[in-house]
């Protein structure tokens, strides 16, 4: 069992770097397709929806098709198609033609991430403690490779056909060869490791939450949608959308608002996705030492500073640190609500993790889409100050990440998680 979950980890490893790297590819051949095609940054807003809706489609589809068929199924299917569509946006030749492009896209780009996460839940559970943000940070490691593969070809004159078509082949390679070692649904030790959280967090969980041992009464509460999944998905929606605002506009703030090269620009995600990883690498540790609402409060705040910083920054240099403290300040805050909701019910752990990724991923691949109409009114970095009222939210109201959460559940209760550290 030891040999075989060290080897789900490797590859549920390689999906969410393969996710952040055509997410990546996408997000640092935007100016490059917006000039292409001719369209306008409101225009370019408006196509965002698409890939938001159709990413959020795919969310809601793939959860409950995880939770009946299991992961290992759903998951590679999920990165071929996403793989296949990174090709379409470099393809398009208008925005009639990009729109649909960013559909396929997005709905691909949704299967993949509630399939990972899901089976990264599954991982989590034969652990037995905290590693949901390891995962999320080689997501990162992705968006960052992207970002030195995508300055490397623009440099290079490439133009977003080749190189979109030429990492949508090598994708499909690597989300094939890492399907072999997912872990089927039957795998998962999760009445185990269920009994001992609630042993360790008996003084502090109630009667409901002991009931999720139970299979028939997890998957009901699993289709009731209690309402702390809703909350986790409020929050998710906020910070997440915050995080949009980098993948989406990070790289054309640089180059419309400082005047930098495009080269140049990709750095912005460059820093951004970069302050992710480090952060992420970090906060299984820090959320064991002083629990995961602290966690969120001081990092969306930590955000909330960064992203101003980048707001107002005169030059280059200033808006990169600012990119970086906004990264560091968002990187360990949504990992932490996507476990819980995975963790809330073991047996309905798909449909979970897809109600709180789908607004969250809806508010960071939909929600910076209200930047470009807000262009009208005003310059581009000013219409980052939404995203940072967004962040101070989330700091204000942190503490309901605790409300309705089992003590014992990895990465959510400071006691047990320090024991496993």
């Amino acid at each position: 069992m030891e040999k075989s979950l060290r080897a789900a980890r490797l590859a549920t490893f390689a999906y969410f770097v393969l996710n952040g790297f055509l997410l990546g590819m996408w997000i640092v051949h935007i100016p490059t397709v917006e000039e292409h095609t001719g369209i306008s940054h409101a225009v370019l807003g408006w196509l965002l929806l698409l890939l938001g809706g159709g990413a959020f489609a795919g969310m809601q589809l793939v959860g409950p098709l995880a939770d009946r068929f299991g992961s290992r199924k759903v998951v590679p299917l999920s990165a071929a198609l996403c793989s296949a569509a990174l090709l379409l946006p470099g393809l398009a030749a208008d925005a009639w033609t990009l729109g649909p492009a960013l559909f396929v896209f997005g709905f691909g780009n949704g299967c993949l991430d509630v399939s990972m996460n899901t089976h990264a839940v599954q991982v989590e559970r034969g652990y037995g403690r905290p590693i949901m943000s390891a995962f999320h940070a080689l997501f990162s490691i992705g968006g960052v490779i992207a970002a030195l593969v995508g300055a490397l070809t623009l440099s290079l004159g490439w133009s977003a056909a080749t190189t979109l078509g030429a990492m949508a082949v090598l994708s499909l390679v690597a989300a094939a060869l890492a399907s072999r070692a997912l872990l089927p649904p039957e795998s998962a030790p999760s009445k185990e490791t269920t009994a001992t959280a609630t042993e360790n967090g008996a003084t502090e969980t109630g009667p409901g939450e002991a009931a999720t041992e139970n299979g028939t009464a997890g998957a009901a509460a699993g289709r009731r949608a209690p309402s702390r999944i809703w909350i986790l998905a409020a929050l998710a929606f906020m910070l997440m959308l915050s995080e949009g605002v980098a993948n989406d506009w990070s790289v054309l703030h640089l180059k419309d608002v400082l005047d930098a090269p495009e080269a140049t620009a990709a750095f912005a995600y460059g820093a951004f996705a970069t302050a992710m990883t480090v952060g992420r690498l970090l906060t299984d540790r820090v959320a064991a030492r002083i629990g995961t609402v602290a966690v969120v409060r001081y990092g969306s705040a930590v955000a909330a500073v960064g992203l101003t910083v980048a707001t107002l920054a005169p030059a280059v240099p200033l808006a990169l640190v600012g990119w970086t403290i906004f990264g560091i300040g968002l990187s360990g805050c949504v990992p932490q609500l996507f476990s819980a909701a995975g963790h809330a019910d073991p047996g309905a752990a798909g449909a979970n993790v897809s109600r709180v990724a789908g607004l969250g991923y809806l508010g960071m691949l939909a929600g910076p889409a209200v930047i470009g109409p807000m262009t009208h009114l005003m310059p581009l970095n000013l219409a980052f100050f939404l995203p940072v009222a967004f962040c101070a939210v989330a700091c204000l109201t942190a503490p309901v990440l605790r409300t309705g959460q089992p003590e014992g559940a990895p990465g959510v209760g400071p006691a047990p998680a320090r024991q496993q550290a």
